[in-house]
């Protein structure tokens, strides 16, 4: 997908517009600050030379009182403008800069549950950061470099044109030339800064990789084998890196023997203009002035073009993911939700993920509103499939799901999971308190609900050991908490959430025996009453469910209770049931 500069700026544009009051006083206020700190101000000391270097008569005392009173209106009128225009662009940049980090964290929510899986997550925030920081790059260059410099740029040649036409021919072809050659080299160096961006965003992402499974890279004691990989992800980022700095170091050559040659040049006419009699000393200092002004404006120029290349480059990366298709979207305008009892429906549903194999080709399947199901299959046969395609994780590619007879994509999908309670296999967890992990599906519970949901989930009494209790942060994703602590802090949230659909990924699975004792009793209560779903590890949780459906290849080739599948000689679920040994289902 190729994003080019105008479809990121209009990314930007419309954050711009909505202070566009604020941007365009600080952006006048700051643009006339420079033309009278870099412009007027040096003329002002060109008169005051020219009256100092002539005989002196009585209006020189007079005059020369008259131009320090400008020159100290003009110091306080520029220092004052600045400071406007920085209350301004304060206000403008650090609201936009919000906004967009606001929009940025929509759009990635936007994305289906299979962009993450396929997506570094560290790489991610790290474009999702660069997109926001180049904004203010992006204004900064622009208000503060390109127009104010600009601005100034046009006023000093217009000034030098009337005072010294030869001094400002000389330097406005010496401009264009400069310009036209700095494009070049921008050319050249635009696509290694992509590349450049495209290895930082690779070595973000082994690193969080690397971060985010560093359990298991100690377990296998495989932490030099990762620092090898992290190292060649390093090594690609520093040769690009390399090469973009050399290109820079290269084009900064370039400008200063440029800038040597125009000073020699400029001074050289100045002072032959001077010889002859065409132009004053407070002149010759005044291109001088002017001079110095202008070189480091054209040399701060190619830097500040490449910073800004360098930054829409950086957002690049996160527009693409903006560009990114949601395969899984909202219709325009959804229905209300009539969600209440939870009968489930798959009429004819086709599924496959992305470019694999079919999972579903015509599968029909019927829930009734309170019914209790456990789903069993070896890996990959669907169950988790189905629960997947409930929730809509994904979307089908062909058929229909309904619930209490409500196509699920009329709706918004969060109108559709508000009515569901998930509990995972490996529950993680926010970084934040217990009692906001527990409310979190329900946002406005009051404490009494929450210790009364931690209690159904025998989770109250491991709680109160801990010395902050219920406000115990518990680290980023859970991590100070055992697997069975998440598990049941999942389950006392999936209580307290109360939703009329409730899908199990075999929740107990990783408790001890005892405290899953209790849970399976918490559970029966939370069940009673609504749809349930449960994805079978051990056959031993799922005995007493009003129906278990044995999936195979994408298809229901089983349905029935326990005590009838049992019973079915050469049964699937006969052969399962002999074969727990371990009391896990084979893979």
């Amino acid at each position: 997908m190729n994003t080019t500069f105008k479809e990121i700026f209009a990314y930007y544009l419309p954050h711009v517009r909505r202070y566009k009051w604020s941007v365009s006083i600080g952006i006048i206020t700051f643009g006339l600050g420079g033309v009278l700190a870099s412009a007027i101000t040096p003329l002002l000391y060109k008169q005051i030379i020219d009256i100092t270097t002539t005989p002196v008569n009585p209006t020189s005392l007079p005059e020369l009182m008259n131009i320090l009173i400008l020159i100290t209106l003009s110091v306080v009128a520029y220092n004052v403008l600045f400071r406007v225009a920085d209350l301004a662009h304060a206000y403008a940049q650090s609201n936009i800069l919000k906004h967009l980090a606001d929009e940025t964290f929509k759009r990635i929510g936007n994305h289906s549950q299979a962009f993450f899986a396929s997506t570094f997550v560290g790489s991610l925030v790290a474009k999702s950061k660069r997109y926001v920081d180049s904004f203010e790059t992006l204004h900064d260059a622009f208000a503060f470099n390109l127009w104010m410099n600009g601005i100034t740029l046009l006023t000093t040649l217009g000034i030098l044109f009337w005072f010294a036409p030869l001094l400002a021919y000389i330097f406005s072809g010496w401009l264009v030339l400069y310009i036209l050659i700095t494009i070049w080299f921008l050319r050249r160096k635009i696509p290694k800064d992509i590349l450049h961006a495209t290895a930082q965003s690779k070595t973000t992402g082994v690193l969080a990789d690397a971060v985010t499974n560093i359990l298991t890279i100690k377990m296998f004691a495989s932490f030099l084998r990762e620092q090898d990989v992290y190292a060649v992800a390093t090594k690609e980022q520093e040769q690009r890196r390399r090469t973009t700095w050399n290109w820079d170091n290269l084009q900064r050559l370039f400008q200063g023997f440029a800038v040597a040659v125009v000073e020699i040049a400029v001074m050289f006419g100045a002072v032959t203009l001077w010889a002859q009699g065409e132009i004053t000393s407070g002149t010759i200092v005044l291109a001088q002035i002017y001079l110095f002004n202008l070189f480091d404006i054209t040399w701060n120029l190619g830097r500040q073009i490449s910073r800004t290349v360098q930054a829409l480059n950086d957002a690049r990366e996160m527009i693409e993911i903006f560009k990114a298709p949601l395969t899984v979207a909202d219709i325009a305008v959804p229905e209300k939700s009539r969600l209440e009892k939870g009968e489930i429906f798959f009429k004819d549903v086709a599924f496959k993920y992305g470019g694999g194999k079919r999972i579903f080709d015509g599968l029909s399947l019927h829930i009734p509103a309170g019914q209790k199901v456990g789903l069993v299959g070896k890996s990959g046969a669907g169950k988790s499939t189905v629960t997947k395609l409930i929730l809509r994780f994904t979307d089908i590619d062909g058929g229909e799901i309904t619930i209490d007879g409500q196509d699920i994509t009329k709706i918004s999908q969060d109108d559709l999971r508000r009515h569901i309670s998930y509990v995972p296999q490996d529950p993680i967890l926010f970084h934040r308190s217990l009692k906001e992990n527990i409310s979190y599906g329900k946002p406005d519970a009051t404490d009494e609900e929450i210790i009364s949901a931690a209690k159904r989930a025998h989770a109250h009494e491991f709680i109160l050991t801990l010395e902050d209790g219920y406000d115990t942060e518990v680290g980023e994703r859970g991590v100070k908490l055992s697997g069975g602590e998440r598990q049941r802090i999942a389950i006392a949230r999936a209580l307290l959430k109360d939703a009329p659909i409730l899908i199990l990924d075999e929740a107990t699975s990783s408790l001890d025996s005892i405290s899953e004792r209790y849970i399976q009793d918490a559970l029966t209560e939370l069940m009673e009453g609504r749809t349930t779903l449960i994805i079978a590890h051990r056959l031993s949780t799922i005995q007493n469910m009003d129906r278990i459906l044995v999936f195979e290849s994408g298809d229901v080739i089983e349905d029935g209770t326990h005590r009838d599948l049992v019973k079915i000689d050469g049964g699937v679920y006969q052969e399962l049931w002999r074969e727990q040994s371990t009391g896990l289902i084979g893979e």
